[in-house]
């Protein structure tokens, strides 16, 4: 369903995380936002085991991240995990919201 670099693992291992939540939700100004989160396992989400820890993805966002890469990119003194995601057909100039094409939003 979705890749994960090296360096973004290494990261959540360093963080030391258990279970880190992927998904997306309504809002900014770009109709949609992502979600990453450290969470608990609820009813009907997809656990992807990485060993010593876990992406939960609920069921509403699974179309949306289909395809999707979790990268860890380092820009100058900015550090941050990056969803690259071939579904998305724009992006919002603050970088923090995201527009999905019509199909995989009727699949949500």
């Amino acid at each position: 369903m979705i890749e994960v670099s090296d360096i973004a693992i290494q990261k959540l291992l360093e963080r030391n995380v258990k279970s880190v939540r992927l998904g997306v939700t309504g809002g900014g100004c770009a109709g949609f936002e992502y979600v990453f989160a450290e969470d608990t396992i609820k009813d009907g989400d997809e656990v992807i085991d990485y060993g010593k820890f876990s992406f939960l993805i609920d069921k509403n966002s699974q179309p949306f991240l289909e395809g999707m890469t979790l990268d860890y990119i380092k820009e100058g003194l900015n550090e941050f995990f990056k969803f690259i995601n071939p579904n998305e057909q724009s992006s919002c100039g603050c970088g923090v919201s995201v527009q999905f094409n019509e199909n995989i939003i009727s699949k949500s």
